[in-house]
């Protein structure tokens, strides 16, 4: 399901996701992400939500040097491949059926000696968590993934799982519709949030979120 209505005989604002490849420039790296609309939709582009989040991590705004971090619905990869090159262990995930995409993307922008640094792995909301370790991870990333309203009960407990009281949540999106902004409301219900960054030009806001029982972490 698209995030937002898709034509395929829409302006130059989606014709970008027809394209095989986007290219970017992160931590000194020129990143060409594959991109594949036709075969796997909204798994396979790059979202403006990513490029905004991936441009935050670049400002220096968290710690990513020896920090654990984990992408949620990764899709193409771009924001844990961009942790991975600013420092941080990255644990790249989504659904099962979007990992080898997801895999040849991640293999083919991080340097051999990086490669290491970064894990794709299936991680489907509310399902799999029994493979991870509560409170596992010190950042959990995550663009665009607020969108499915049936999908929010799972994605909060996922977050809940993951998180440590010290765990720090980044959230870019773009408020499109009232279910956003009642996610946003569901997420205040276990957790501090606030908005740390906002993209004009992409509309894009990021949201950093946190157990409410501690004090700022990173």
């Amino acid at each position: 399901m698209a995030l937002v209505p898709y034509d395929e005989t829409a302006g130059i604002g989606l014709q970008k996701f027809h394209k095989p490849f986007a290219t970017f420039s992160f931590a000194n790296h020129t990143i060409h992400i594959r991109q594949d609309w036709k075969q796997l939709g909204v798994a396979a582009v790059v979202w403006d939500a990513a490029v905004v989040l991936s441009t935050y991590l670049e400002m220096g705004a968290v710690e990513l040097k020896g920090r654990s971090a984990v992408e949620l619905g990764a899709g193409t990869g771009l924001v844990g491949i961009v942790a991975a090159l600013l420092g941080a262990q990255v644990t790249i995930t989504d659904r099962k059926v979007a990992l080898d995409f997801l895999k040849s993307n991640v293999e083919a922008n991080l340097p051999l000696h990086i490669q290491p640094k970064a894990v794709v792995k299936e991680l489907t909301w509310g399902q799999s968590l029994g493979s991870f370790s509560p409170g596992e991870f010190d950042l959990i990333l995550g663009a665009d993934i607020i969108y499915l309203e049936e999908t929010f009960t799972d994605l909060l407990q996922t977050l809940e799982h993951l998180c440590s009281n010290l765990s720090v949540i980044l959230l870019a999106c773009r408020i499109r519709y009232e279910r956003d902004n009642n996610f946003l409301a569901m997420l205040e219900r276990q957790f501090a949030v606030s908005k740390v960054h906002y993209d004009s030009e992409k509309d894009v806001h990021v949201y950093k979120a946190q157990k409410r029982n501690q004090r700022e972490g990173l």
